[in-house]
């Protein structure tokens, strides 16, 4: 990765977005120790322009930037960081600097096809994902079915509770079944996104 410290400086703007829930954190400045130091310990380094020092994120308050990824921009001169906080981002607070509640359950859905997919490659023993994969496409279409009948049946005469936890057993063994067949819940979310455009017709 060529990074172009000369353009601003020696300086590179860094945006810092949570790499479970895609929310931007915050932004800061890196020179070039800066960035030496958080790719050495994979805790987020700026460098402080009013105090002209380095400081990582966290090193008072505990709430440290775990690193996940580092991107550079299309010229060089501007990083992402995908990171994991340990509690808000902000000195004021809050979850990030711009006041923002730092949550998006949906995206969860990501890290669990994530986490599918690895069984499906690993297959360690006594795992019950492991398991359904084993147990052949029919079996797990036919959980899917099983499921998809809880789901209807705790909404027409059930709890709203028992409803929520049938609903997350179909997604789950959805999930699981479109796996096995190679593909991913991202495959459906693009599918809704087309059926939502105007030009969509129905096949």
């Amino acid at each position: 990765m060529t990074l172009d410290f000369d353009k601003m400086g020696g300086l590179l703007p860094a945006i810092v977005q949570d790499a479970g829930t895609a929310k931007v954190l915050m932004l800061g400045f890196m020179n070039r120790e800066a960035y030496a130091k958080t790719v050495e310990t994979g805790k987020v380094t700026f460098y402080s322009r009013t105090r002209q020092k380095l400081w990582t994120k966290g090193e008072e308050s505990g709430h440290f930037l775990h690193v996940v990824s580092i991107k550079a921009d299309c010229d060089g001169d501007t990083l992402l960081i995908q990171a994991h906080p340990e509690g808000p981002v902000c000195h004021t607070g809050t979850d990030t600097c711009w006041g923002e509640t730092n949550e998006q359950p949906v995206m969860f859905l990501k890290t669990l096809q994530d986490f599918i997919c690895r069984r499906h490659e690993e297959m360690p023993e006594g795992s019950y994902t492991t398991s359904l994969f084993h147990s052949g496409i029919n079996k797990m279409a036919q959980k899917v079915g099983e499921e998809a009948v809880e789901t209807v049946i705790e909404a027409c005469n059930g709890s709203d509770e028992r409803l929520i936890y049938e609903g997350a057993d179909l997604l789950y063994h959805l999930i699981v079944l479109l796996t096995a067949k190679g593909y991913r819940i991202e495959d459906l979310a693009r599918e809704l996104e087309e059926r939502h455009s105007d030009t969509w017709k129905k096949h």
